[in-house]
């Protein structure tokens, strides 16, 4: 399962969202027997970068953000 697959959310992942939903356009019938299923991996890689990127974001920004209420308290 993936998340909605709106281009705007995912800007790394346009490319390969795009190419994903043509095939299953392209394919109606077909998809369900793996015809799209190489695209869905890579698809699944992108998504899996993406959310790395962010958790690291987030996680600095928690490291910077506990370091300001340390220095508040002293």
């Amino acid at each position: 399962m993936h998340p909605p697959l709106t281009l705007h959310k995912h800007p790394d992942c346009q490319e390969i969202i795009t190419q994903f939903k043509q095939c299953h356009d392209d394919h109606p019938y077909t998809k369900f027997f793996g015809v799209c299923t190489d695209l869905k991996i890579q698809l699944d890689k992108c998504f899996k970068a993406e959310k790395e990127v962010k958790r690291k974001a987030n996680f600095e920004a928690s490291k910077q953000f506990k370091e300001k209420l340390r220095a508040s308290k002293e």
